[in-house]
């Protein structure tokens, strides 16, 4: 997002300055060495839908890095390997009713051909996907991924907020029966270098490893910024995309309820296990998992995407901050991510997993309830040269970097 907005501020004749409290740009999005292969400390992916994403390639003349593959979801429900994600398999899948099966079927269908999400605004995505599928249906393929997902949100999420998940990867297919999912040559750090280069090139700065401490405010202006060292960098316009609740605590001037809005936004953590094996888990890219040996909403086999010499696996842990679970330290789940896909393919053995590494991050996902865009302050206009946002503005889509680089774009746009 903040990549997106600098460079089109830059384009515009502004003179800008990152800071990233993080020794590398990019956030989540970010690489680092994984056993000589560098790689995303937590997945991503790209989807047909992502229109932003592609002109943003375009711009940064980097659009031959991306590439499309066919790919394959799977299901794995009480100790069996089901095949998932096209018609042919849900006709198969015995644990649910012809009937169940069906209105799944419709449901999905439904999901992928509505193109305005905004009537969903206000209903409750679990009652909502029950009234479609049934309890029976929903227990076997909803309950224990919301639960493992969202854990004490499971019950109060936007149906909106849920389409837009359904619709994206939905939507994402050669045709109906075939998946098709994108991924960049070298991984996300290769649009992120083009970024640099770009906004270096425009006589942009980065300040790494600084963590801003305050937003200086004065008579209702902008003044600056005061970094870790109590430095104090004179600007007209500040824009904020680190997470909303983090924000109160910089700037000492906010209006009470906004603080207070800002404040209430929930937000889930995230413990990602990323595995190097000699050998396949499965065939899937994308496995849901519900089985009540296994601890996870499923795992990511992104080699089963992105082109790589080894096998790799992420097995992310969603728990919000405050779960007991994620007090945890990162060996626990790097034994339990080692049992789940020794689980779920009893071929694997210690010595087929090459390396280990879990990464965390205490605020992966804003949590969206019904009316979530109606509790949002607005983007600007609370301090003057203010700009706050991060990925809570997106809704009632999910995070992907296209959806960061929309909002980034129109960020900058805000900047008289």
């Amino acid at each position: 997002m903040g990549l997106a907005c600098a460079l089109e501020l830059l384009k515009s004749g502004h003179s800008v300055i990152l800071y990233e409290a993080d020794d590398r740009v990019g956030g989540m999005t970010a690489h680092f060495d994984f056993n000589g292969l560098s790689i995303e400390r937590y997945y991503h992916f790209i989807c047909m839908p992502d229109q932003p994403m592609f002109d943003v390639l375009a711009e940064l003349n980097i659009s031959d890095k991306l590439h499309w593959r066919t790919t394959k979801m799977g299901y794995y429900y009480n100790g069996k390997l089901y095949d998932w994600g096209n018609p042919i398999a849900l006709l198969k899948f015995k644990p649910l009713s012809f009937i169940d099966r069906l209105r799944y079927g419709l449901h999905m269908f439904y999901c992928t051909k509505i193109k305005d999400g905004s009537n969903l605004d206000s209903q409750e995505a679990s009652n909502w996907i029950k009234n479609w599928i049934g309890q029976r249906a929903y227990n076997v393929l909803w309950k224990k991924l919301f639960e493992l997902k969202f854990h004490k949100f499971t019950n109060n999420l936007s149906a909106s907020w849920i389409w837009a998940r359904i619709r994206r990867v939905g939507t994402s297919r050669k045709n109906l029966f075939t998946e098709q999912m994108g991924y960049l040559e070298g991984g996300s750090e290769t649009l992120l270098k083009a970024f640099e280069k770009a906004i270096i090139e425009k006589k942009g700065a980065f300040h790494l490893s600084t963590k801003v401490k305050k937003i200086i405010i004065s008579d209702g202006k902008v003044k600056g910024l005061m970094t870790g060292d109590n430095d104090v960098d004179k600007f007209d316009h500040v824009i904020s995309t680190i997470p909303l609740p983090f924000v109160p605590d910089m700037i000492d001037d906010l209006p009470e309820h906004i603080s207070n809005a800002y404040k209430k936004i929930d937000n889930i953590g995230v413990v990602c296990v990323i595995i190097q094996l000699k050998k396949q888990v499965t065939e899937n890219f994308w496995l849901n998992i519900n089985d009540e040996r296994l601890d996870v909403p499923g795992i990511i086999e992104y080699s089963n995407l992105r082109d790589l010499d080894v096998n790799v696996v992420y097995v992310p842990f969603y728990l919000p901050r405050d779960n007991k679970k994620f007090q945890r330290v990162d060996q626990d789940f790097i034994d339990e991510a080692r049992a789940i896909i020794k689980t779920v393919n009893p071929s694997i053995q210690d010595d087929d997993i090459i390396d280990i590494h879990a990464s965390r991050y205490g605020y992966a996902q804003p949590i969206c309830p019904p009316e979530f865009k109606a509790t949002l302050p607005p983007l600007n206009g609370i301090i003057e040269g203010l700009i706050i946002a991060d990925t809570s503005y997106y809704y009632p889509e999910d995070r992907s970097i296209s959806e960061s680089v929309d909002l980034g774009k129109s960020l900058a746009t805000l900047v008289q």
